[in-house]
């Protein structure tokens, strides 16, 4: 369906800045320079110029301008983008283009209509996983699915291949799963061991939380054991990263807004997080809600603390005594970690203090490999191709281990190994490994 843009571009409301098409003076930035072109996934998947980052920024010149529809065309160029940020590094320019492929995003899910599929399972999607509970129920409903042999069965008569990929790829990205996932529960505070030397709060994530209860417990342990008292807020729902990223705006800033008020109510030096993308967008949370006349000094002082787990730990002069672990670790870098936040040394720094570690390097680490988000659920065919990419770099180090800090990221490479016959390869968040260390035992 296409929209004629000349009238929307102007819309704009009283702390709805996500509403208006994109800023013109972002845009200007952009100087077709191309140093973002061998960055981009989808450009390498393609070589399509509108599939470029200053393509897109083309598109969205001419629909700041009034000159350029939204047809499926041009939506599904930017649906096709990870928002991986691989460009931000690269620009000399320092083009925005992270806020750019946001407001746009946010755009289009106002101005253009999408077809009954799509709307269906970007409605799923977004109905389940920002939602912990609901998550917590799927998760039992899927235990009956796996523990049953139902999954087996499904699969040995390939029965998912008459699944549309989108819902293919969401069974396919299925993790392993545990009795310990249906009962894990986090404490609301743990107490520092011996000399206390900070105060914090975690925030627990969605995804994080019900699948990979560990990273969770394992960050309670080792900051306890560096002498940090922790603090979980119960009732702390999703962070709204997922939202933002989908253009879902106004649904990220409730969601943003309910965070910061039950985090805030806690006297802490710093609010930790262990998810790379959600990291990220607490980050953010100053410039997305500067025009909230209830919230905007509130979310800069919260974003002020915000830490990413391998940040603080880096900052923080070692206590606790690692025991030697005897693996070769090859780190993953998660978008979001290392283009959105520039944390790239701190957790290598961490993992090459382990005795025994050998810490591999993967070729092009920086590459997204295809989750972003909810994109392999709505791009599966891009993120398979990325994937592989990603997957061919991390076999070719020949390492025991996978570093990943993002749980998609976990997700996502997991899922291509076993795409190519169930080569396995473990994977842990540098937290976990770090856990495993200090308490002297191995990595299961």
């Amino acid at each position: 369906m296409a929209v004629q843009i000349e009238e929307l571009a102007e819309k704009q409301g009283a702390g709805q800045t996500q509403a208006k098409a994109p800023e013109r003076e972002l845009i200007d930035d952009c100087v077709h320079c191309g140093f973002c072109l061998p960055t981009c996934p989808t450009y390498q998947n393609w070589g399509e110029e509108m599939d470029s980052p200053r393509g897109r920024i083309d598109l969205m010149r001419g629909i700041r301008s009034g000159n350029t529809a939204l047809t499926a065309t041009v939506v599904g160029h930017f649906d096709k983008c990870l928002g991986c940020m691989a460009c931000v590094t690269a620009c000399p320019s320092g083009v925005k283009y992270d806020v750019l492929i946001e407001e746009t995003r946010g755009f289009i899910e106002r101005n253009y209509q999408r077809g009954a599929y799509d709307r269906f399972t970007r409605g799923m999607i977004f109905s389940l996983f920002p939602y912990p509970r609901r998550l917590k129920a799927m998760l039992a409903f899927l235990m009956v699915y796996v523990f049953t042999g139902a999954r087996w069965l499904v699969h040995a008569v390939r029965l998912t291949r008459l699944l549309p990929a989108r819902l293919r790829n969401l069974e396919e990205l299925l993790p392993p799963l545990s009795g310990h996932q249906l009962v894990a529960t986090l404490p609301e505070r743990v107490p520092a061991e011996g000399q206390q030397r900070g105060r914090v709060s975690l925030v627990a994530g969605c995804v994080q939380r019900v699948f990979f209860p560990g990273v969770n417990e394992a960050t309670l342990r080792v900051l306890s054991a560096e002498g940090i008292e922790v603090l979980v807020p119960p009732g702390q729902g999703c962070c709204g990263a997922l939202s933002m990223h989908a253009g879902r705006d106004h649904e990220s800033l409730d969601f943003a807004r309910a965070l910061i008020s039950r985090l805030e109510r806690d006297a802490v030096d710093f609010v930790l997080i262990n998810a790379a993308g959600c990291g990220s967008h607490l980050k953010d949370y100053g410039r997305l809600l500067v025009a909230d006349p209830l919230f905007a000094d509130r979310a800069r002082a919260f974003s002020a603390k915000v830490r990413d787990i391998n940040e603080y730990l880096a900052d923080l002069p070692p206590r606790a005594k690692r025991h030697p672990l005897n693996l070769k670790i090859a780190m993953h870098d998660a978008c979001h970690l290392a283009h959105a936040q520039r944390i790239r040394s701190q957790p290598r720094a961490l993992l090459a203090a382990i005795p025994g570690v050998e810490l591999l390097e993967i070729p092009d680490s920086e590459q997204c490999c295809g989750s972003a988000g909810i994109y392999n659920l709505v791009q599966p065919g891009s993120a398979d191709q990325i994937g592989n990419r990603k997957v061919d770099n991390v076999l070719s180090t020949g390492a025991d281990l996978l570093a990943s800090a993002n749980p998609g990221c976990t997700l996502q490479i997991r899922k291509i190994l076993r795409d190519r016959g169930g080569k396995a390869l473990r994977a842990a968040h540098p937290i976990e490994i770090l856990d495993a260390s200090i308490r002297g035992t191995s990595l299961t």
